[in-house]
């Protein structure tokens, strides 16, 4: 994911919102790949 999260921190920015779900949606980024590496 180009967009990387710092583990400090607990809420996501809506610009880290956005490109998690743009990701996803190009195909980018497998939905469980994504979704594991950040505990979700």
């Amino acid at each position: 994911m180009s967009v990387t999260m710092d583990d400090s921190i607990k809420r996501w920015t809506s610009k880290q919102k956005s490109a998690f779900v743009v990701e996803i949606m190009q195909g980018k980024t497998p939905v469980a790949d994504t979704s594991r590496s950040f505990d979700l």
